[in-house]
């Protein structure tokens, strides 16, 4: 699915560049893109490393808050800036090349979940069946033992990976994904009936590579059209009021929808994403896998993909509704 994207989108080149300028509405996406990045910083600083968070600035003066305030302004001014110093990129270019960058996130967050699915099912089955203290000695079986051991020193070196694979290759997509997660249910129905064995971290293993399936997979639906819509009157439209209805709803229904799950899963430390990652919280299955805090991150990327690819989308629905060359072509099976 990956490299099918993107050699449709190193297709259109030669009509990409083609349209008039639009200053206010690549403001309007770069600062959105800009605002999420100091978003995440800030909610980095503050979560993780302990920093005061832009409120106490205003309230007590703290100096780290007020260099988290600035974070904000000097990205804000950079994205302007980037605007006002490229007149002549076309909104096609920016949506484009927005949507490039969101194809390998997605990418990295798909080799994610399947290298750390892989090592942490295979260390929790190892814990199970006694195994670790034979091949890694009693004190790192411990260490392995506990969730804030095993996050960063197993799982994110895992997710680093991740995202260096994603820039190397464009051959895995999700549609491999869905076949792992049957291949993982499979594996539970034959070990259960015919073996009569059961361990809570095959389930979990289903669970964490379908949540990630069923959240991952939305951005990348949406560039190709895949999402079902319901279009009674959509349908007939011309193509340029299509692109009109396009803008709006990606402002309206998109852009603001994922800001509302930011900061209701990230406004602070107890919120729904931010409290289970802080605390590399796991469930209470007894030896079942440790990523509850990672699917809770799930949502979080969720909407960080869908807000990056909700950018792109406007640039290209803006260029539809002023009839500019270059549309992107959708294949009949991906519009729905």
């Amino acid at each position: 699915m990956t490299a099918a994207s993107d050699s449709a989108a190193g297709s259109r080149d030669d009509l990409v560049r083609q349209g008039q300028p639009a200053i206010l509405v690549r403001i309007l996406g770069w600062l959105t893109l800009a605002m999420l990045a100091a978003y995440l910083v800030n909610s980095w600083l503050t979560y993780v490393r302990g920093w005061p968070g832009t409120a106490a600035a205003l309230e007590g003066g703290s100096a780290t808050g007020f260099v988290q305030i600035a974070i904000y302004a000097v990205l804000a001014l950079g994205a302007i800036t980037f605007v006002m110093r490229t007149p002549e990129t076309t909104l096609r270019m920016d949506g484009d090349r927005v949507s490039r960058f969101n194809a390998w996130l997605v990418r990295a967050a798909f080799w994610s979940v399947l290298l750390v699915g892989i090592a942490d099912a295979a260390i929790s089955f190892m814990r199970v069946e006694n195994l670790l203290d034979v091949y890694v000695g009693p004190q790192m079986a411990t260490d392995i033992g506990r969730p804030q051991y095993r996050g960063p020193y197993i799982h994110l070196p895992l997710i680093g990976v991740g995202m260096l694979l994603a820039l190397v290759t464009r051959t895995l997509g999700f549609t491999w994904l869905a076949l792992l997660v049957v291949v993982a249910e499979l594996m539970i129905v034959l070990a259960r009936f015919i073996f009569s064995y059961e361990q809570a971290f095959m389930g979990d293993l289903v669970r964490f590579w379908y949540a990630a399936l069923f959240l991952f997979a939305s951005a990348y639906t949406l560039i190709d059209e895949g999402h079902v819509r319901v279009d009674v009157l959509y349908a007939g439209m011309k193509d340029t009021t299509k692109g009109m209805v396009n803008a709006v709803g990606s402002i309206l229904l998109g852009i603001i929808f994922c800001w509302v799950i930011l900061f209701v899963g990230m406004g602070n430390r107890s919120a729904i994403i931010i409290s289970p990652l802080v605390n590399f919280e796991v469930s209470q299955s007894g030896f079942g896998m440790y990523v509850k805090y990672l699917m809770a991150g799930f949502l979080g990327i969720f909407a960080i993909t869908m807000m990056i690819q909700f950018v792109s989308y406007l640039f290209e629905a803006v260029a539809d509704w002023r009839g500019e060359p270059g549309a992107r072509e959708i294949s009949a099976p991906s519009a729905h």
